[in-house]
């Protein structure tokens, strides 16, 4: 009986062999499946981020890993970005540094070849540990990293190879995506030089091209935000004049000492870093920045202003060759902008030319014949018998008078400032009494006479217009006023006057208002007056001395 079990013992043991081996053939054909699957999935795209995102994952999944991640390693031999997988936000931002803390950086980086641990210290999620490179051509790209296999396993040989292989597969296709990015960037800055060039021919201001090169430079290096900046407070600061990607950010200032963008500015040197919030440079407002470049727009001694880029923390750092890219380019748009500002000039210069032949014109030519007029007119009314036809011509005597000093405030306001940028006293006041239509439900007539612009310094010109607001508000709230006439003249002194046609000044009301008016005018060495008026309303004035 017991030479009959032994045979059949060993037959069982066989078949119990035979099985296993089965399974293992079969374990490894789905694996290998599952292997190809992935080398296929994480080549159907090209967008880098994706790629490296969709590595990660795989490989995780091919070696049942509960976390992993994939570190991107700069030029310094640091990790410059870190993908998970498997982990919330939380447990990402509590392991971010542990490549660092245990050594696994340096160890792979000193000998890029795959690494096993069973454990590493007591961190709680790397119970088991499986470290293998990344290399595109020769270049190491990165570190994927696998912890904590399920089941409490360690990761074996056979999972070492797939994932080897995994990352063989992975450095194809993170180069294909490189080369994808590197023909979109070039395809993008063929664009922005097309659609800059048109946008100088066609005449567009020096704000619209910056803006312009600003949209496409953040396209052009994939980045979240770029910023144009330039200098301000006598070059102290430098505020944001054109932002893409992000509101909020356009007048926004960052210190001349204390930001990259002003570092680049008074260097004239182009940067790049791995994470500017980290490194402790200044942004608009404390926005947190990752990756981040500027750029001069200009050379060393005549920088003109300085373009910036930002990413979002934990994205893919600015390399060296979208870098010298970006440079070419914002090299074209410092000659876009000093074309632009060529342009403007001239035509500013055509403008002002104009306007001093139209200003000539008037006044040799158009004043001198109604002055002659109005002296031919003069000399008539002492030949005049009948007293009503005098009446009449000195009439139109005053007339032609009035007309010639529209006149010459129209001459006046030829010479003024071109744009509202550059608004001068002329411009600022008209602009005060518009607005007081909406508070009188008529607008007051205003008579400017003088050298208004450039003949009344500035801290002079700023009492004029608090004084003019002084007195229309009073005008709104206590006149009840059908009609409103202000004057404005620039001679030896400046003279405002305010008439309406309302109730008039009461007898016993209070005077504060106008005791301030007093005072700026008593503090230039000027004097002010305010009166009723004949028959109706009150009659203001405020003087000062030019000298």
């Amino acid at each position: 009986m017991a030479r009959q079990l032994i045979p059949g013992m060993r037959l069982d043991d066989l078949l119990s062999e035979l099985q296993a081996r089965l399974d293992a053939v079969l374990a490894t054909r789905d694996r290998v499946h599952t292997l190809l699957e992935a080398v296929v999935l994480i080549g159907g795209d090209l967008e880098l981020e994706t790629v490296l995102r969709r590595i990660v994952e795989t490989a995780t999944r091919l070696v049942d890993a509960g976390y992993g991640a994939l570190g991107v390693i700069g030029d310094d031999h640091s990790l410059v970005e870190f993908l998970p997988a498997g982990l919330s936000e939380t447990e990402t931002a509590r392991i971010r540094d542990w490549p660092h803390e245990f050594g696994l950086l340096d160890q792979l980086i000193k000998e890029p070849k795959p690494l096993r641990l069973s454990r590493i210290a007591d961190h709680p999620p790397m119970g088991s540990f499986l470290g293998v490179p990344l290399r595109v051509r020769d270049e190491i790209f990165g570190n994927l990293y696998l912890t904590e296999k399920r089941g409490g396993a360690d990761f074996d040989e056979e999972d070492e190879a797939v994932v080897v292989a995994l990352a063989t597969a992975a450095g194809v296709a993170i180069e294909n995506a490189r080369m994808y990015e590197e023909t979109r960037r070039r395809e993008l800055w063929l664009q922005a030089t097309a659609e800059v060039t048109t946008s100088l021919l066609s005449g567009d201001g020096p704000g619209d091209v910056l803006a312009k090169v600003a949209k496409r430079i953040k396209e052009m290096a994939d980045s979240d935000t770029a910023l144009v900046f330039f200098p301000v407070d006598g070059g102290t600061s430098l505020r944001a004049l054109v932002a893409e990607g992000l509101g909020g950010l356009i007048g926004g200032e960052i210190g001349l000492d204390t930001s990259l963008a002003g570092h680049a500015y008074k260097t004239g040197e182009s940067l790049i870093v791995n994470d500017m919030t980290a490194a402790g440079w200044e942004t608009i407002g404390g926005l947190p920045i990752g990756p981040a470049a500027a750029i001069p727009l200009g050379n060393a001694g005549s920088v003109r202003g300085v373009l910036g880029l930002g990413k979002r923390p934990g994205r893919i750092p600015f390399t060296t060759s979208s870098l010298e890219m970006l440079k070419s380019f914002a090299a074209q748009a410092t000659v876009a902008l000093e074309l632009a500002e060529a342009r403007r000039d001239a035509e500013r210069i055509s403008l002002l030319e104009d306007r001093d032949r139209i200003a000539k014109d008037l006044h040799d030519v158009v004043i001198q014949r109604l002055f002659a007029v109005a002296m031919t007119l003069m000399s008539t009314v002492r030949l005049m018998e009948h007293p009503e036809a005098a009446a009449r011509v000195r009439h139109s005597v005053d007339e032609l008078d009035a007309t010639i000093r529209q006149i010459r405030a129209t001459i006046f306001a030829l010479q003024g400032p071109l744009g509202p940028d550059e608004s001068g006293l002329r411009a600022r006041v008209a602009e005060i009494v518009d607005k007081s239509y909406g508070d009188l439900g008529f607008r007051p007539m205003l008579r400017l006479d003088g050298q208004l612009d450039y003949g009344v310094p500035e801290e002079i010109a700023d009492h004029v217009l608090a004084v003019l607001r002084e007195a229309l508000s009073n005008v709104v709230r206590h006149a009840a006023a059908k009609r409103v006439e202000v004057s404005l003249e620039a001679g030896d002194e400046v003279t405002l006057t305010v008439d309406d046609d309302g109730v008039g000044l009461p007898p016993n009301g209070r005077r504060s208002g106008l005791r301030n008016l007093a005072e700026r005018a008593e503090n230039l060495g000027g004097c002010f007056e305010v009166a009723r008026r004949e028959g109706r309303g009150t009659h203001l004035q405020w003087r000062v001395p030019l000298s």
